[in-house]
């Protein structure tokens, strides 16, 4: 009889065990990932003071406008976690939008070839950042689903797992569809 309850011991603690083993690698990827994420962040922002010299070399009565842009890098480097990184990081998404709108008044900027690298790079980043930002969300989910489910709670709460956040838009208008109207035809 003893054999038997150190069997069912012994089966549980394996079961418990694997649990655990499950929760670390995802939680460890979760990390990896968010860590990809943050690699392309930076390289963003590094980008963004070269971008800001070239505009400023063209357009230099466009000061607001420069400002703005640089002060939203800086509120995104200095963002601490995945909400504050997400609102800074829209909200730098949107100044680096306006610093282009500034650009197409600028025909000599818009030809200029080290501003056309600079937009390439910069959308070849924006490309990695969603592709990172998919890969982060998509682990976080599987992570998330893992702690949640039973028996796997049993054991996420004792050993302190938490939920992880998604990294995602924030702002309602861009998750809205576009209008289009055709009425004023």
């Amino acid at each position: 009889m003893l054999i038997y309850i150190l069997l069912i011991l012994a089966l549980l603690a394996a079961f418990l065990v694997m649990i655990y083993n499950g929760l670390v690698q995802l939680k460890n990827k979760a990390d990896s990932a968010w860590a990809d994420i943050d690699a392309q962040l930076k390289r963003r922002h590094d980008l963004i003071p070269n971008l800001v010299e070239t505009v400023k070399g063209y357009a230099a009565h466009e000061k607001q406008t420069l400002e703005k842009v640089t002060e939203m890098r800086s509120e995104a480097i200095n963002a601490k976690n995945v909400k504050q990184k997400e609102a800074a990081e829209n909200a730098l998404t949107d100044t680096i939008k306006s610093l282009f709108a500034v650009a197409e008044n600028y025909p000599d900027l818009k030809a200029n070839e080290n501003f056309l690298n600079l937009q390439n790079t910069l959308s070849e980043i924006e490309e990695h950042i969603q592709l990172s930002r998919r890969y982060y969300n998509a682990v976080v989910r599987d992570f998330n689903t893992k702690m949640e489910v039973f028996p796997n709670n049993l054991v996420a709460g004792p050993f302190g797992f938490k939920k992880k956040e998604f990294f995602q838009l924030s702002e309602e208008k861009e998750r809205k569809n576009v209008q289009t109207d055709f009425s004023s035809r």
